[in-house]
């Protein structure tokens, strides 16, 4: 298991180092004069003296290899850069709404899997039945529906309308319950559709049969003999949906004004805040790779096999 994790460990670095200079150049591709910009969004005149000076100051003016070079050095510092629009460090902007982003993110990932894999067994051990016809077209139905579409439902008849909960802000529960309907709802149901087909196809494998044929009971045959083996796709795709999630907060976030990085993202790009834009795709590419690393150490752990086979591959 300790030469999987390396393994696992170093095949994730090159990709880690490749995200770090993607983020780097999205700072120093993108059209417009960050400098320019950032006196217009603080109420001076561009002139050139004016945006030289500036330029000068946040080290626009230095080499790309130097400036990536001195970017890397900060950035295995916590120095994420200042931000072109406020000044203040990247660090700041964003360490003040990670917390709610992940709040929002965590609790969705948890609902979305739990939902989406208690549904999924259910629906593939009643498979053909009428609550399994009702439960797909349900699926269907909810993962065709854009997360951001089923948050304005949401704001329009929950809380305008019926004024069950609140339709904006940011503190105890009642403030996360729709966010986290609306930014879960969609994943979840595919993650449901996925683990129906996956509990269905092994519960017609022969060790199945054997284990209910010896008169196990229904839940010790679930638990301990097909859903292991059907987790193995599931888990895949709840790496891959992690990054789905990601992607919709930044549109919920600001549909239901969640003081997280989402929000931060949108005022950077409207701003051609190239710094906190290239922080952000940062955190969220390293937060993504942690999943899959986690996603693949789950392989070892739910089928033996995955181990022993890279431990042969590496004695070849």
């Amino acid at each position: 298991m300790g030469r999987y994790f390396l393994e696992r460990v170093g095949a994730a670095l090159p990709t880690l180092f490749l995200l770090t200079f993607v983020c780097f150049l999205l700072t120093t591709a993108a059209r417009g004069d960050p400098a320019r910009e950032a006196l217009r969004q603080g109420g001076q005149e561009p002139t050139e003296e004016a945006v030289e000076a500036y330029r000068q100051q946040l080290g626009l003016n230095d080499p790309l290899p130097i400036r990536y070079g001195r970017w890397l050095v900060g950035l295995t510092q916590g120095d994420l850069g200042k931000s072109f629009l406020t000044a203040r460090t990247v660090s700041e902007v964003l360490g003040e709404r990670i917390v709610p982003t992940l709040w929002l993110g965590l609790t969705s990932f948890a609902v979305t899997s739990v939902v989406g894999v208690g549904l999924g067994v259910l629906f593939g051990l009643r498979a053909g039945s009428r609550f399994d016809e009702i439960g797909r077209a349900i699926s269907l139905l909810l993962a065709a529906v854009p997360s951001f579409w089923l948050a304005l439902l949401l704001v329009t008849f929950v809380s305008e309308k019926a004024r069950l909960l609140p339709v904006a802000g940011y503190g105890g529960l009642q403030y996360l319950v729709l966010p986290v309907v609306a930014l879960s709802c969609g994943p979840a149901a595919g993650l449901m559709r996925i683990t129906r087909s996956a509990v269905i196809e092994v519960w017609r494998q022969d060790y199945v049969r054997t284990a209910r044929a010896k008169g196990l009971v229904q839940q010790i045959v679930v638990l301990r003999h097909a859903l292991p083996n059907a987790l193995l796709p599931v888990v895949t795709l709840l790496g891959l949906r992690f990054g789905q999630l990601l992607a919709g907060a930044i549109v919920i976030e600001s549909i239901f004004s969640w003081p997280g990085m989402g929000t931060a993202l949108i005022q950077a790009i409207s701003g051609r805040d190239l710094p906190v834009i290239g922080a952000y795709v940062l955190l969220a590419g390293v937060a993504f790779i942690l999943v899959n690393l986690l996603t693949d150490l789950s392989y070892a752990l739910l089928d033996p096999r995955v181990r022993l086979g890279a431990r042969e591959g590496s004695r070849l």
